[in-house]
């Protein structure tokens, strides 16, 4: 999986002021936790910095450098405000290269389905799908071939296997499907008129 760097300044106060200070300055206070850290570590980054991995339908894990200190995270979870969308806080998780990560990785469809070359349309339904594996083995996508998805079927996670790669996503979710559309049912109804 790719790596994104980013500079964090590390911070002291976590009250309501010191946050309003931070962010009239363009920066975002943010926090680290997780494996390997024993203190959440506080600090902040610059909001266009962090743009770059919250505002992209790509995973990253993400290297930190704060006060000279360098840490293997990702990014977890994010508070955006109601009506402007800047983020006002977010959290990074700290990963080791010893235990799994769990982490959500863009779906990159690949194939020509036979469902939509009969007339069909493909719904894709999810996105992302979260799934673990040891830092080596995530990849930057998980490909999904529909080359074999007739009018009317579905693809879920449950049907989905990787080596190396767990998926948590629940089993049932639906990944894409292909749907019956009306001049397909038109061009049906017409050959049997035949």
């Amino acid at each position: 999986m790719k790596t994104f760097k980013l500079q964090g300044k590390p911070r002291e106060v976590s009250n309501k002021q010191a946050t309003k200070v931070l962010r009239r300055n363009f920066d975002v206070p943010c926090v680290l936790y997780g494996n390997g850290i024993e203190k959440n570590i506080l600090f902040s980054v610059n909001a266009k910095e962090l743009q770059q991995i919250s505002h992209t339908p790509n995973s990253y894990i993400v290297e930190l450098e704060v006060a000279g200190k360098s840490y293997l995270s990702v990014f977890h979870a994010a508070q955006y405000h109601p009506l402007t969308d800047e983020p006002l806080h977010v959290d990074f998780l700290s990963v080791t290269e010893t235990k799994p990560v769990s982490i959500n990785v863009p779906i990159v469809i690949t194939g020509n389905s036979e469902g939509v070359r009969e007339g069909g349309k493909l719904i894709l339904t999810t996105r992302k799908l979260k799934i673990c594996a040891d830092l080596k083995n995530l990849p930057d996508t998980i490909t999904v071939d529909i080359t074999g998805l007739k009018m009317g079927k579905t693809i879920v996670a449950g049907d989905l296997k990787y080596d190396n790669i767990q998926i948590l996503t629940p089993k049932t979710t639906i990944i894409c499907a292909v749907k019956l559309t009306r001049a397909a049912i038109g061009a049906a109804a017409a050959a049997t008129t035949k």
